[in-house]
């Protein structure tokens, strides 16, 4: 059994824990995949099986598509919900959001961004800007992962790395205060929950990713994956993709 199966990853589970359950069905420890998917995330998850593990090489770089959520006018501490929330004041600075007022505090009522807002700070955000990556991330500094640092409360003094991303695609798909859905195509290597974040600075009122599923990778989509939960042996023979 060599090939590729695409997998719907379910809510709640790592991609290790995707990997482990192929391996056990197809009766093989040759199994990885391309592209992380956080336990919160859902969506699509490409795994190799025996001689399809190397095929997975030239899929890792490949650009993805997502659709997101995120919820404004709060911040966390790992750019996710499994961070520390926190509400964030000053919510837009932009002068022609304030015609829209917060309902819950007419007294000391802060300004809601509007659509159009969204829509231009969005715009700064299309083809490639140079991305901080979340302070919890696997990225290393000085040999160190920088999540392992964060959770030790080391990070002080330390220059978050930057990498240059580029999104092809950001559109919105709903909005209403305060949470944003959105769809985004981007480079690999990209932070959706980064991304949040930084749309939600560039408004002044903070934001971070509450909802991810990945709907594509590369030529992909998750319109041919099978959802984790269905597979068996039966439906892994009838859905792998030969080399």
């Amino acid at each position: 059994m060599d090939g590729l199966i695409l997998i719907d990853k379910p809510i709640g589970i790592t991609s290790h824990d995707a990997v482990d359950r192929v391996r056990v069905i197809a009766k093989t420890r040759r199994v990885g995949h391309a592209g992380t998917l956080d336990p919160f995330a859902s969506g699509l998850l490409i795994i190799g099986i025996n001689k399809g593990t190397k095929a997975l090489t030239n899929l890792v770089g490949l650009d993805k598509t997502y659709e997101a959520t995120a919820c404004l006018g709060k911040t966390s501490t790992t750019d996710d919900p499994e961070g520390e929330v926190s509400e964030r004041q000053g919510w837009c600075r932009d002068p022609a959001a304030r015609e829209q007022r917060c309902p819950e505090d007419e007294k000391d009522a802060h300004l809601l961004p509007a659509p159009n807002d969204i829509e231009m700070v969005l715009d700064r955000f299309r083809g490639t800007y140079l991305q901080t990556a979340p302070a919890f991330s696997a990225k290393k500094v000085g040999g160190k992962k920088l999540y392992d640092l964060a959770r030790k409360g080391k990070l002080e003094g330390i220059e978050l790395p930057k990498k240059e991303v580029t999104i092809t695609d950001l559109a919105i798909i709903q909005y209403a205060w305060p949470e944003l859905t959105f769809r985004v195509t981007c480079s690999s290597g990209t932070y959706i929950r980064a991304l949040a974040r930084d749309v939600g600075e560039a408004l002044g009122c903070g934001a971070y990713l509450t909802a991810l599923r990945r709907t594509a990778i590369g030529t992909y989509g998750i319109n041919h994956a099978i959802p984790l939960a269905e597979l068996d042996m039966h439906t892994l023979q009838k859905q792998l993709l030969p080399l």
